[in-house]
């Protein structure tokens, strides 16, 4: 799960490096700062991006940046309850730690905005999340396990809920990360 973008032209140009562990089943991200030249792959990878739907190069950049402040947040907290130290052995998410994570992140960098910047970008519910994420694996940017699908981010949690002034509010009074 790991890429870089930057968006100077229409779809800017990303880094795509990963490790795979051994004995692991997944691909943990290793973030780089190289960037490629502009590749007929990278042009593939802006296709399939452009395909799942009208999200702009800033949208893919919230969910790679919420990416990484999501496993950090759940791998301190699972470090906290069980009392373990080091590094996580994977740095997995599921779909809906990913859309609980983006919701925190959200909050976090947006506040009582969060909810209007992602309609801005057209990010209305937590299943246009899971066509974000989906379409960046199909493009190479980001791994999966095989239990992983496009259903875990169905429905996780009703924006006009979550991004309410009060739900926020208190958010912003109690820190999430």
């Amino acid at each position: 799960m790991g890429s870089e973008f930057q968006s100077p032209a229409l779809w800017g140009t990303f880094a795509i490096s990963s490790i795979r562990p051994s004995g692991a089943d997944t691909v943990v991200p290793r973030y780089s700062g190289a960037l490629m030249n502009k590749t007929a792959e990278q042009s593939n990878a802006a296709e399939i991006l452009a395909k799942a739907g009208p999200y702009p190069l800033e949208a893919y950049q919230f969910i790679q940046d919420g990416l990484r402040f999501t496993v950090r947040q759940v791998h301190e907290q699972r470090a906290e309850d069980h009392g373990l130290g080091g590094p996580p052995a994977t740095e997995h998410v599921s779909g809906q730690q990913l859309c609980m994570g983006l919701r925190d992140f959200a909050i976090d960098q947006y506040g009582l905005l969060a909810r209007l910047v992602l309609a801005r970008w057209c990010i209305l519910r937590t299943d246009d999340f899971g066509r974000m994420v989906f379409a960046m694996i199909a493009a190479g940017a980001l791994s999966k396990t095989q239990q992983d699908s496009p259903e875990d981010f169905r429905s996780v949690f009703d924006f006009a809920e979550a991004f309410d002034c009060e739900h926020v509010a208190g958010a912003i009074r109690m820190p999430v990360g």
